[in-house]
C-alpha cells in the first residue's frame, strides 16, 4: 500500500458565484453550468489522488434537489470515494448560500468517474484509497456496487456477472 492515499487527501473545494450569464430565464443557475462546475471540482479531486491528468469516464446519479438563484454562492465539495485499477469514483456535494439572507442549503449530489491517463492517453494505475471515517467507508463499499451498475448499463458486464447487484436482477 505504499501508493495508497486517504480520502482526506483526495478532495477539492471550489467556490463560485452565480452571475447573470450563468442563469436561465427564471434567474436560476442553468443545469449545464452546474454540471460543468461539478466536473471541474471532481476532476481536481481525482487528479490530486493520482497525480495524473484525468478524463471524465461517466456521470451518474446527479440529483438536483433545490434551485440555485442568481447571486448565490456555490460551494462544491468533491472527494474520491474509491479508486479502482485506473479509475476513480468521486462524490460531489453542492451547497448554495444566500449570504444576505444567511441561508445555506445542499442542492446537489453527484457521482462522477475519472480515468487517469499517461502522455499517450492510455489508462494508468492509480493509488489505492484508504477510507478513514464511517461515511467514507460507506461510500467506499457502495462504490463497488455503483461501478458494477455503470458497467452493466454500458454493456461491459453482463447482469448475471454483477455479483454485487444480484438482488437487483432477480
Amino acid at each position: 500500500m505504499k501508493n495508497a492515499k486517504t480520502a482526506s487527501t483526495s478532495f477539492s473545494v471550489m467556490t463560485e458565484m452565480v452571475l447573470p450569464n450563468d442563469t436561465n430565464t427564471l434567474n436560476h443557475l442553468m443545469g449545464g453550468r452546474m454540471l460543468h462546475w461539478i466536473d471541474i471540482a471532481g476532476a481536481i479531486a481525482a487528479q490530486k489522488h493520482c497525480n495524473r491528468v484525468v478524463v471524465t469516464a461517466s456521470v451518474d446519479n446527479v440529483s438536483f434537489k433545490e434551485p440555485i438563484k442568481l447571486g448565490n454562492i456555490i460551494t462544491l465539495q468533491a472527494k474520491v470515494s474509491r479508486a479502482f485499477t485506473s479509475s476513480m469514483e468521486v462524490h460531489i456535494e453542492v451547497f448554495a448560500e444566500d449570504i444576505p439572507k444567511g441561508t445555506k442549503v445542499k442542492t446537489h449530489d453527484a457521482f462522477y468517474t475519472y480515468v487517469a491517463i499517461d502522455e499517450a492517453y492510455k489508462p494508468v494505475a492509480v493509488p489505492e484509497l484508504i477510507p478513514e471515517t464511517e461515511e467514507e467507508r460507506q461510500l467506499y463499499v457502495s462504490a463497488a456496487r455503483r461501478r458494477q451498475m455503470r458497467l452493466v448499463l454500458a454493456g461491459k458486464l453482463q447482469p448475471h456477472e454483477a455479483d454485487l447487484l444480484k438482488d437487483f436482477f432477480k
